[in-house]
């Protein structure tokens, strides 16, 4: 059992290395390549032909340099003895494969250098001196391959005593293979995944069957389909995690499936991985930019298909997760909003979201009225405390209803009184017709109230018209009050008042007096003011 550990370990310390070798020498040959390439079309475009010939076989060895680079550094390329890698032969090989199209670069490219040294090349010289550095960092790593002593060394000191150029393995792969831990062989050792819904769509049943029987090994529940059509239905009536979508399928393909379910805001958040035998980029390419989360080629190997099962069903739960946390703050934001708007006015809860630390205003010809109960302390002594609070619950919540419904706002409450204006905070020329028509309703609720009561409630109204100054007082318990001479007058004009009536000012009249019937109730003394003329408001014309 050791020795097999012992051999995985060293089988993909191998593999590690010959990937970043291949990693190191593909560089530079695809920078040469790149090059070649440019040189190339600024020689046709420039009309440059006695260049085009030696240009072309650069080109030529430099993709044939690629090509033997990717080929050659293959763990399958390697000869071995007894199933032990030779890798001294190994390199001397690939050495002497990658020198003859690499010489060809060199010499052609140096020739062709002496050729475009005269004026005006400037910008085709700087290129051609590009190319020529990066055929000659690829020698130097290429030279650097054999470059090591000790003939019984491992393939990783080999690699390590290498030139200084390709001596970086050594330290970083060694790190890298014990950061990343091997995948179990065992699929039952890998990390569990959350059970989920998944859909598999592909017209080919074995296929259909293979995967479903995977996913269901990780307690996932499979539906089927065998088209694009059977998919969409599918989609429409079913709550899914994930969809395994075939992408060459009779009638409706793959491709068109993923950009209808993309395309519909129901179903856009439901990550697709594309599976089919084409391996080619523009597939790859067009899937990806139509929304697709992964890309899987057949035969598929069904650790890597767990993997990006996994990988696309986390992030599926994490964004449901996200969506949830959001949902639940948007209802919190706007549960405390409303509270907000149960105490302060619409347009002063946007002025405080605007981030307006002070507000005050100077608002002119404002309606305020008054409403307070006579005898509600001895009527209350009658009653049991819940019946109190009952009561004034019931009567000052229509009163709010009222207030809403004819678009003046309410300013506070103090004991078994009850203040609202209109105007406010906003002005409203119909401002004192809406507050007669509020106070006329409010004594009607009143009336109605007493029918239930042991002793009936009566109610003193007043209303004044006039300037007032509003504003915000308070940081942790906000309050919208109204200050000045107008709302003196106004709760003058209540507690001066009659019971069951609406008494208003000479300023109120002169703004309601076409539309309302108003009877004269003579004077009275206000502090700091003298002897007013006041009104009775008894209802419509």
């Amino acid at each position: 059992m050791t020795d097999q550990i012992d051999q995985d370990a060293d089988t993909r310390t191998e593999r590690a290395l010959t990937a970043y070798l291949r990693q190191e020498l593909s560089a530079p040959a695809t920078a040469i390549m790149g090059y070649a390439e440019m040189l190339m079309n600024d020689a046709v475009r420039s009309g440059r032909a006695a260049l085009i010939d030696d240009l072309r076989r650069i080109l030529d060895a430099s993709r044939s340099l690629y090509s033997l680079i990717l080929s050659r550094l293959d763990r399958a390329a390697i000869p071995r003895t007894d199933g032990i890698s030779d890798q001294s032969e190994f390199r001397r090989m690939l050495r002497h494969a990658l020198r003859t199209p690499l010489n060809a670069i060199k010499g052609y490219g140096e020739m062709l250098r002496e050729d475009v040294a005269d004026a005006g090349t400037e910008a085709f010289a700087a290129d051609l001196d590009k190319l020529l550095k990066e055929a000659t960092l690829l020698l130097d790593r290429i030279d650097g391959l054999v470059s090591y002593s000790g003939a019984e060394a491992s393939a990783f000191d080999e690699v390590a005593r290498s030139n200084s150029l390709i001596a970086a393995p050594a330290m970083m792969v060694e790190s890298l293979l014990k950061a990343v831990c091997p995948v179990p062989a065992n699929e039952g050792e890998l990390a569990a995944v959350r059970p989920s819904r998944i859909l598999v769509v592909d017209d080919n049943a074995s296929n259909r069957d293979l995967l479903s029987r995977r996913l269901q090994r990780h307690r996932h529940t499979v539906l089927q389909a065998e088209d694009g059509a059977t998919a969409l239905a599918l989609v429409e009536k079913e709550a899914l995690d994930l969809i395994l979508l075939d992408l060459m399928m009779p009638g409706i393909n793959g491709y068109d499936v993923l950009k209808l379910l993309k395309r519909d805001p129901r179903f856009r958040d439901i990550p697709v991985i594309m599976i089919s035998a084409l391996s080619e980029l523009d597939s790859i390419v067009r899937c990806i930019e139509a929304g697709a989360d992964d890309y899987l080629a057949k035969p598929f190997d069904p650790t890597l298909l767990r993997a990006r099962v996994g990988s696309s069903l986390e992030k599926k739960h994490m964004r449901d997760r996200e969506r949830e946390m959001v949902k639940a703050l948007r209802i919190e934001k706007e549960r405390s909003e409303q509270l907000l708007l149960n105490i302060l006015p619409q347009a002063i809860v946007t002025r405080l979201n605007r981030d307006e630390t002070l507000i005050a205003d100077h608002l002119s010809d404002v309606t305020i009225l008054f409403a307070d109960l006579i005898g509600f302390t001895a009527l209350s002594s009658q009653l049991s405390a819940r019946d109190v609070v009952r009561l004034l619950n019931r009567l000052f919540s229509e009163f709010d209803r009222l207030a809403l419904s004819f678009g003046v706002e309410k300013i506070k409450t103090v004991g078994d009184s009850y203040m609202l204006a209109g105007g406010v905070p906003e002005p409203r020329r119909d401002n004192a017709h809406a507050v007669a028509d509020t106070a006329l309703a409010m004594l009607e609720t009143v009336k109605r109230t007493n029918y239930d009561l042991p002793i009936p409630l009566q109610m003193r109204f007043g209303m004044h018209s006039g300037d007032v100054v509003a504003g915000i007082i308070g940081t942790h318990k906000f309050v919208y009050d109204i200050w000045g001479d107008a709302v003196n007058i106004a709760s003058r004009m209540e507690s001066h008042g009659v019971p069951n009536r609406i008494q208003i000012s000479a300023a109120t009249r002169l703004h309601i007096h076409e539309h309302f019937q108003l009877e004269p109730h003579g004077c009275v003394e206000i502090k700091g003011k003298g002897p007013m003329e006041t009104f009775i408001l008894l209802g419509r014309r």
